[in-house]
C-alpha cells in the first residue's frame, strides 16, 4: 500500500468513526424516561451497530469519542445532556461501558446473521453493558441488587432483545453493502 493509499484509508476511517459517533449521539436523543431514573434510548442499538459495521477497533473508537464528547460537556447524551456529572451519575456505568459493548459487537464484524457467533457477541456486549451499568447504579444510588435490577434491567429486556436482533440484521447488511461497494475494508 502506497503512502497516498494509506493516508486515504486513514481519512476514510476517521470519517466512519465520526459518522458513527454522530449516529450514536442522534439516536441517544430518541429517549423515553422511566421512573427508575434510567431512560430507554436507542444508544444501545447504535453502539453494537458501530461495532458490527466498523469492526472492533473503529467501532470502539466511535464509542470512546462519543463518551469523551459527552464527558467534556457536549450535549450528546440522552435529553441533550452532557458533562462529567452525567458520566459519574446513576447512568454513568452504561455510558462508560459503551466502548466495551462496541468492541464485543465488533468481534462479530465478519459473521453473517446465520452465524451463532454473531448473536453470541451481540448478547455478550449487551450483558456487559447491563452488568457494568447495574453495578455502577447500585454504587451511585446506594441501591440494593433487586432495586437496581428493577430500575436497570427488567424493563429493558424486551427492547434489548429487539435491539440485538435489529442491530444484527442491519449491521451485517450495511457492512456487506459497504464492503461490496469498496467503501469499507
Amino acid at each position: 500500500m502506497t503512502e497516498k493509499q494509506r493516508s486515504s484509508s486513514h481519512v476514510r476511517d476517521l470519517c466512519y468513526v465520526a459518522l458513527f459517533t454522530a449516529l450514536i449521539a442522534v439516536l441517544a436523543q430518541i429517549s423515553i424516561p422511566l421512573p427508575g431514573g434510567v431512560p430507554m434510548t436507542l444508544q444501545t442499538f447504535a453502539i453494537p451497530l458501530a461495532g458490527l459495521v466498523l469492526g472492533p477497533k473503529r467501532g470502539t473508537l466511535a464509542a470512546v469519542v462519543y463518551v469523551l464528547l459527552g464527558a467534556v460537556g457536549v450535549p450528546v447524551f440522552a435529553g441533550f445532556s452532557g458533562g462529567l456529572g452525567i458520566v459519574l451519575g446513576m447512568t454513568g456505568g452504561f455510558i462508560v461501558s459503551f466502548p466495551l459493548m462496541a468492541f464485543l459487537a465488533g468481534l462479530a464484524e465478519k459473521k453473517t446473521v446465520k452465524s451463532p457467533m454473531l448473536w453470541v457477541w451481540l448478547v455478550t456486549g449487551a450483558v456487559a453493558n447491563y452488568v457494568v451499568g447495574t453495578v455502577w447504579f447500585m454504587f451511585v444510588a446506594d441501591s440494593s441488587l433487586i432495586a437496581a435490577l428493577t430500575a436497570c434491567v427488567i424493563p429493558f429486556i424486551p427492547t434489548a432483545i429487539l435491539k440485538i436482533i435489529l442491530s444484527g440484521f442491519f449491521g451485517t447488511m450495511l457492512r456487506r453493502v459497504l464492503v461490496k461497494s469498496n467503501l469499507l475494508q
